[in-house]
Order: C-alpha cells, then sequence, then structure tokens
C-alpha cells in the first residue's frame, strides 16, 4: 500500500516538527507549509489525503483556506482537520464547511495525533460525500463541544465512568480515546443503548464478522456498515430497509448488542487513554430506534462468550475465581441473563473453573469464558493458586484449634487450610471445597459421636477425601480400637496427640500414597459403650509443643 500523504499547514515551527516527527514513523508522507499560501501551493501540487490545517494563520484564518479549497474543482474533495487552541469558540465556524472531517484540540497527544489522522484518512471519502450532498455530519465526528466531563484513565477505569453515568440516570454519549481507537458509547437513563468506533483495521472488522453468531452470519456486511456509525447515504439505505421490516428488527437488534460487546471488549484489551462525556438531547438513529437497554458487565459477558478464545485467559486448573471487593457502586446488570448471575451467586469463596463446572453442570467452556466476562468487567477476581493439597481441620476445643489458626496463618506450606469447630461447618465445607485430606480430632465419646453422626449423614461430602484421626496414645496406639464401630469408617491414618501443624503439613505431603477410608460393614454398637476414654485435650496441645507425632 502507497504511503498516505499528509500536508501540514501551520506557522508554528515547533508543531510542523513534532507532526513530521511522529506521522513520519507512522508510514505517511509528510509535507509541511509555514503559510495559507505555500499550503494551498503544494496542495495542488502533490493532492494529499489530507490536510492538517491551524485555525489561525499570519494574514488569513483556516476556515477561509478551507473555503478555497472547497471552491476548487480539483481540491474539493481533499478532507481537512482542523486544529486550534481555542476548541468550541474556533470549531463552530467550520460546521457548515464540507471538507472539514474532523477537529483536533491543541495540545495533542501523538496518539492523538496518529488515531486522528487515521480516522480521518479511512472515513474521509464518506464524509466528504454526505457533507456535500447535504446530509448531516457523520456521528463519527463527535462533538467538538466543550465535554461535560472529561479527564484520564490513568485516574479512572471504564467502569467507574459508565458508573457514574448510570447512577446520574445520564443521556449522551461517552467517547472513550484509546490505543488507535475511538469509542463513542450512547447512553440513555443511564444504559448503554449503542456502540460504534473509528480506527478499526481491516482485519479487526474481518474478524469481528467471522466470530458472528450462526444465527447473524447473514448480517456479516451489516456488520461492516453499522461498527463504524456511518451516516452514508448506504447507511441512510440500511436505516430504510429495517423501517419497511426487509430486515428483521429483532436479529438487528441481536446484531447490535454483537457489535458492542466486541467493541467493548476490544478497548478493555488496549491502552486507554482518554474520555470526554457530552449530553445529548436527541439520540441517533440507531440507539434511538433500536436501544440496547444493557450495562458493561452484560456486553463484556457476551464478548467473552463469543472472542477467539486466545482473547481470554487459558483454562488453567490452577485458576481461582473469588468476588472483588465492593466499591461502592451501583452494580447495573441490565443485558446480563439469570442463568449466568448464577456463578456471582456460587462464589461466596474462591472456587475453581471445575467446581463451578459441577455445580452449574453446565459446559466447561461456557463457565470459563462467562467467568472470564465477569473479569473484565471487575466483578470478580482471578488468582493463581500454587498448592499442592487442600485440607480441613475438624477440632471442637477452641484453645487447640486457636493454636491451629495462627499456626496456619504464619505457615508457608504450599498446602491451603481450614480450621473449623462443628460439624455443621464441617460439611458445608467438605462440600464446596473438597479437600485431598479431612483431619478430625477424636479426644473424647462425645466427638466421636459427632463425627459418626456427620459422616452418616453426608457421606458424599466426604467424597474421596483421605480421612486422618488426631487421637490420644491410648487409642491410637490400641490396636482394637472399633474404629467403624466409633467413627462409621477406619481412618486412612492415625496421628497421636500431641499434634501441631507440622503433623499435618508432614501427611498431606503423604496423603496421595494414603488408603481411602474404609466404610463400616457390620451394624453399630451404641458409641458410648464402645467410646475411649474421656480424655482431655493433651497439654501439650494448649503449650504449643512441637513434638513429633506418632504415625501408625
Amino acid at each position: 500500500m502507497a504511503e498516505k500523504k499528509v500536508l501540514v499547514i501551520d506557522d508554528s515551527a515547533t508543531i510542523r516538527k513534532l507532526v513530521d516527527s511522529q506521522l513520519s514513523p507512522a508510514g505517511y508522507a509528510v509535507s509541511l507549509a509555514p503559510t495559507a499560501e505555500d499550503g494551498l501551493q503544494m496542495a495542488a501540487e502533490i493532492h494529499p489525503d489530507l490536510i492538517l490545517l491551524d485555525h489561525q494563520l499570519p494574514g488569513t484564518t483556516g476556515f477561509e483556506v478551507c473555503q478555497e479549497l472547497a471552491a476548487s474543482s480539483t481540491l474539493c474533495s481533499i478532507p481537512v482537520v482542523v486544529s486550534s487552541t481555542l476548541r468550541k469558540k474556533a470549531y463552530v465556524e467550520y460546521a457548515d464547511l464540507d471538507n472539514v472531517v474532523d477537529m483536533l484540540p491543541k495540545p495533542y497527544t501523538e496518539n492523538l495525533l496518529i488515531t486522528t489522522v487515521e480516522n480521518a484518512i479511512e472515513t474521509a471519502a464518506m464524509i466528504v460525500e454526505s457533507q456535500s450532498k447535504g446530509s448531516a455530519v457523520p456521528e463519527i465526528i463527535g462533538d467538538a463541544s466543550e465535554p461535560d466531563i472529561a479527564g484520564r484513565f490513568a485516574m479512572f477505569g471504564i467502569r467507574e465512568i459508565i458508573d457514574l453515568l448510570n447512577n446520574g440516570n445520564q443521556k449522551g454519549v461517552l467517547e472513550i480515546e484509546a490505543e488507535r481507537l475511538r469509542l463513542w458509547i450512547y447512553i440513555n437513563g443511564g444504559r448503554i443503548q449503542g456502540i460504534t468506533a473509528t480506527g478499526l483495521q481491516p482485519d479487526e472488522v474481518q474478524q469481528a464478522i467471522d466470530h458472528l453468531p450462526e444465527s447473524l452470519k447473514s448480517l456479516g456486511e451489516v456488520l461492516r456498515l453499522t461498527i463504524a456509525g456511518r451516516s452514508s447515504s448506504e447507511f441512510e439505505g440500511f436505516l430504510q430497509l429495517m423501517d419497511k421490516r426487509v430486515l428483521d428488527p429483532r436479529l438487528t437488534a441481536k446484531l447490535l448488542r454483537y457489535q458492542a460487546a466486541t467493541l467493548m471488549g476490544m478497548v478493555k484489551n488496549r491502552k486507554l487513554l482518554l474520555f470526554r462525556f457530552n449530553t445529548l438531547n436527541e439520540m441517533p438513529a440507531l440507539p434511538r430506534d433500536l436501544p440496547l437497554e444493557t450495562s458493561l458487565m452484560g456486553l463484556l459477558v457476551d464478548y467473552a462468550l463469543h472472542c477467539d478464545a486466545a482473547l481470554i485467559p487459558q483454562d488453567d486448573p490452577a485458576n481461582r475465581y473469588k468476588r472483588a471487593a465492593a466499591r461502592g457502586q451501583n452494580m447495573d446488570r441490565a443485558g446480563l441473563s439469570p442463568k449466568h448471575m448464577k456463578i456471582i451467586s456460587l462464589l461466596t469463596e474462591e472456587r475453581s473453573v471445575e467446581e463451578l463446572t459441577t455445580r452449574t453442570g453446565w459446559d466447561r467452556e461456557e463457565v470459563r469464558r462467562v467467568l472470564a466476562g465477569f473479569v473484565m468487567a471487575e466483578i470478580l477476581e482471578c488468582t493463581r493458586n500454587e498448592s499442592q493439597g487442600s485440607f480441613v481441620t475438624y477440632v471442637t476445643n477452641a484453645v487447640a484449634a486457636a493454636k491451629l489458626r495462627a499456626e496456619l496463618k504464619a505457615d508457608q506450606s504450599p498446602y491451603q487450610g481450614k480450621i473449623v469447630r462443628d460439624t455443621l461447618t464441617l460439611q458445608l465445607l467438605l462440600k464446596r471445597t473438597k479437600p485431598d485430606a479431612v483431619f478430625i480430632a477424636v479426644d473424647s465419646p462425645e466427638s466421636c459421636a459427632q463425627v459418626r453422626e456427620a459422616y452418616t449423614n453426608a457421606v458424599e461430602a466426604f467424597g474421596t477425601s483421605k480421612i486422618i484421626a488426631l487421637a490420644p496414645a491410648q487409642v491410637v496406639n490400641d490396636p482394637n480400637t472399633p474404629w467403624q464401630d466409633l467413627l462409621g469408617f477406619t481412618p486412612s491414618r492415625l496421628i497421636q496427640s500431641p499434634y501441631s501443624l507440622d503433623s499435618i503439613m508432614q501427611t498431606m505431603g503423604e496423603v496421595a500414597d494414603l488408603p481411602a477410608p474404609a466404610t463400616a460393614s457390620i451394624p453399630a454398637a451404641e458409641t458410648a459403650e464402645l467410646s475411649p476414654p474421656a480424655t482431655a485435650v493433651d497439654p501439650a496441645i494448649e503449650s504449643g509443643s512441637n513434638q513429633a507425632p506418632t504415625h501408625q
């Protein structure tokens, strides 16, 4: 592809040098003119693809230069981008000029300059044609007025801005400048009604078309038209077809939602630079006639469900998902299905894709993609679990439990554990986490009875977990201890009191080689008759002894 030619007409040598240093490396052939006269002469000689024109020039203005260009039959079709520090005061003069396609406020960043030039050249022919025929200035130009809200994304994220507009029930257009992309998000009643963009590369548009759901494949060329928010005669014809019901409004609405989701996903994957919000009295045609009434969360989940699998995190078994910390904003769920909201309700604690797939009964890929959408929406957090195993320890003694919790908090081992003191919490935790091992302290007839009842009533909750009993020495060392009758099973291993977290961690390193607990096969006798002698918690537990455990 030949280099695109850009003519810069600006009396500031600094600006000319700056623009040349930024556009030339980007692949543009840049010509520089310090005066209006030189600029008009060079325009006639090189016929540039775009003119970047300063508003204030020696002895004249950019407005007069544009008029001279428009009056020439050979130069009238050259698109012009006007640049000025005066912003609104200067821009209002250019509203009726057919050859002015965009405005560039000074000072501007390199990214904004390149994006503006790229977008102007890309859409110039359509804009000049539509304006010369008397139609309105295309929506892609945006509003040149001072924004009602503006700022940099170094201070805010997209979610914060959209939450603010949602909570304020605002109506207008949010313009987002990202790396090589501009987004226009149309908002009414605080809800997202439509999204268009400029700066998309042809391969990006084609990729969006290629990933259309099967039901929308026939509308690929319509998407190519709508995704840039065009308002040429071709686009107006599309609107007429929709009005005449030649195009199914329901399918068109689905297409526009897909478009909005795709663009929102694209911008989330790029470096964000600036934003500005302008209130509107009237919505553009499409967001007015086919409003999406959706939310950021709904769009990002949609994007994750349809995008290329390479654009979302890999299916790593070590990934764990949990709810992000609440930040006080209104969590708008518009456009999100009740089915997908179920994921959030299940994340009362960290869970893996495997766990959520089991609990929802969905296809694993759907679970993974929905989770990715919620992470992009900053509703969930994804962390990597480097743990080599997990365990739950049931101990009724308050002192022993407190000691184990303190040790666990300071522990740096690769195992994750939880300490519980009642059987109800134990059962719930087993159902939710499916640990590799369950350690149970059975140091009295009462604790044996409680464990037996919990195991008998919810044996499925214990699943494939290995069960290790923490018991007094006289019980551990007695080969005739009737474990089947006492607990309802024979433990995978016995650990003799006094026990500590070191005892548990040592066993976790060997847990894969332990046998599964053997389930009772004979009728149980009365637990009280067969229980070991009532034994207080070993003093070593309370005193924090690190005496090595005895294994059997």
